[in-house]
């Protein structure tokens, strides 16, 4: 079906690409120490993508029976489609990598009910008045890219992922933790267990309430208060779409010496078991691993074919895309080098500070500038290098490109978040906090 879909279009057009994609995923959910959904959900579709008269025309469907009719639209599609600034590429060999494993599709939903409800009891056994919630699941996926200058490449997927919330409520104070594990293999109970160590841990840390510091006092980023602080503002600078518009801080600046020179951060999508990890783009175009910053010094920007030649540049294979959209550049697996410093040396020299783990509302300011401006969710008050609880109507913000110039250590060990990240923890001078009740 595919290739005779392609045949008309490229006759038709002379530049054509086939993307399709199907999927099957089973996610279970516990709200409230209950279990509530036991769900299947598939999705299967195709998009096609030509270059007529030099503009693109693109559109998807779902339904099987409308396949044929995409031909056609496409065509009258394109009359108002941007300009192209590229022509599809032909076959390259991709580095294999292992995305699939079969074990996912043994998996019963009685196996992840029973883990949904041991974590649950766990938690309920030290914090009995705490109300969890737990998101479980496995997903498996296949992705086929075909083009008129011949590329043909399909790969699998499968994923697999253990998430848990827990919420306690005293009077008028409200908490919630969370933590989550997810791989594109199956992982066993000793990943289950690390986030269950995360909620309980987050909750013994939350006991008390403690006033926020002030003053210039040091911010230890934990792995997860990386990602919800400091990696949205840093990584929109990279984004070819940013680099073409001209909105990104970085233009002009690739080779300098902008961060810390210990702080290095690559997209590799080649990482084994990451769930963003894969072969080849969206576009079909192999994937590589790309030095955002190395050392300190800012590296190559992420292109899709259209942004690359816009920007008279080549692809960095970072084409994504969803059935009902053309391909746009991304991360897909971020992975931030270690220090040399373990996490509770680093803690116990802190005299003064305040540790972050999440925070509401991130992304308000100029994030395309690097600025972030939010409440903190979860963070903890340090002194003398100990924790003595967490912070309440607690604001911070600061400029990424300030504060990751200002580091004073980095954790000698890093961890997944959310299963596409890789991160250290990161102790940073520059962050400006504000309480309601310092």
């Amino acid at each position: 079906m595919s290739e005779q879909l392609l045949k008309k279009a490229t006759d038709r057009y002379g530049q054509a690409e086939i993307y399709r994609v199907r999927s099957e995923s089973h996610p279970i959910s516990f709200e409230n120490n209950r279990l509530k959904e036991v769900m299947r959900r598939d999705r299967a579709g195709v998009a096609l993508r030509v270059i007529s008269e030099g503009r693109i025309g693109f559109s998807s469907t779902t339904n099987p029976d409308d396949e044929a009719g995409l031909v056609g639209r496409v065509g009258s599609l394109a009359e108002f489609g941007s300009s192209a600034k590229f022509e599809f590429q032909p076959q390259r060999e991709s580095i294999a990598i292992e995305t699939y494993d079969r074990r996912i599709e043994d998996v019963t939903n009685a196996e992840l009910i029973a883990k949904g409800r041991r974590l649950i009891s766990a938690v309920l056994e030290k914090w009995p008045e705490a109300l969890c919630d737990v998101r479980i699941g496995r997903s498996m996926a296949e992705e086929t890219v075909l083009n008129s200058a011949g590329t043909c490449k399909s790969f699998r997927s499968s994923g697999y992922y253990v998430a848990m919330g827990a919420q306690l409520i005293r009077g008028t104070d409200m908490l919630n933790v969370w933590a989550s594990q997810s791989s594109h293999n199956l992982f066993g109970q000793e990943r289950e267990d690390h986030v269950l160590t995360e909620v309980l841990e987050s909750l013994e840390n939350s006991k008390e309430i403690a006033p926020a510091p002030s003053g210039d006092v040091p911010v230890l980023f934990t792995p997860r208060g990386v990602a919800a602080t400091l990696l949205d503002p840093l990584l929109s600078g990279f984004n070819g779409k940013n680099i073409v518009s001209g909105s990104s801080p970085i233009i002009g600046r690739e080779g300098e010496q902008a961060f810390d020179a210990r702080f290095s951060v690559y997209d590799d999508p080649l990482l084994p078991g990451a769930s963003g990890s894969r072969p080849f783009d969206d576009e079909g175009v192999p994937c590589r691993r790309i030095g955002l910053i190395e050392n300190g010094v800012i590296g190559e920007p992420v292109f899709d074919l259209q942004t690359g030649g816009q920007a008279g540049r080549s692809t960095t294979g970072s084409a994504q895309r969803g059935l009902a959209n053309t391909p746009k550049p991304g991360i897909s697996v971020v992975d931030i080098r270690p220090g040399r410093t373990p996490y509770a040396t680093i803690l116990y020299g802190m005299k003064d500070g305040l540790i972050i783990e999440g925070l509401l509302g991130a992304g308000q300011g100029n994030e395309l500038g690097g600025d972030f401006r939010a409440n903190v969710a979860l963070g903890y008050r340090v002194k003398d290098g100990k924790i003595i609880g967490r912070v309440k109507d607690t604001m911070i913000s600061g400029n990424v490109y300030t504060v990751l110039n200002n580091i004073e250590d980095i954790s000698d060990t890093a961890e997944w978040v959310y299963g596409s990240m890789r991160s250290p923890a990161i102790l940073c001078r520059g962050v400006e906090i504000a309480s309601g009740n310092a």
